[in-house]
């Protein structure tokens, strides 16, 4: 990877951070064995986004099943008071590595695991992000509204905010 490359990954990588910071619920989408997609609510971890999202889980579980027949997942995340949408595809994988339950471990996380660290079936899963899309519109609501007005004006669709496509192995950002 050139430099450039590399620079423009890690640029994307730290927009993404800054996308879904504070979003608390993410959904995740899996592949079931039939093929049809399975979506269901995650609790997001309050840490500095890497590339890769951990999600708390019990080890066997039908997700964790779905994922390990089939690797890739989507998460999306929405926060409607920013007008804010991100959608984020990877590949997924179990990891029951102990230091990194203690380090990602919080106390809210109690209401799902009322046996915290010492629940058996603790695992996590880690999703790395290869590919994203946001939505990112002005946070104004006048704003909205005059880009809806001069849209309807001109007869010109109206396009609100920023819409781009991440690439995150750095081969290319659009």
């Amino acid at each position: 990877m050139s430099k450039k490359q590399e620079q423009g990954t890690r640029g994307a990588v730290e927009h993404l951070g800054e996308l879904i910071h504070g979003i608390k619920v993410a959904m995740m989408t899996t592949v079931d064995a039939d093929g049809s997609l399975h979506s269901r609510p995650m609790w997001t971890q309050d840490h500095d986004f890497d590339g890769e999202l951990w999600f708390f889980t019990r080890e066997h579980s039908h997700k964790v099943d779905e994922v390990e027949q089939d690797h890739h997942v989507n998460v999306s995340f929405s926060d409607p008071t920013r007008d804010r949408y991100v959608s984020v595809s990877g590949r997924c994988q179990l990891v029951k590595d102990p230091r990194k339950l203690r380090e990602l471990w919080s106390p809210a996380l109690k209401a799902w695991f009322p046996d915290g660290m010492d629940d058996p079936e603790l695992a996590l899963l880690c999703v790395r992000v290869e590919r994203a899309e946001y939505w990112d519109t002005p946070s104004s609501r006048m704003v909205q509204l005059v880009g809806m007005v001069k849209a309807a004006l001109t007869g010109k669709s109206y396009a609100p905010g920023d819409h781009q496509s991440l690439e995150l192995d750095g081969s290319r950002s659009h």
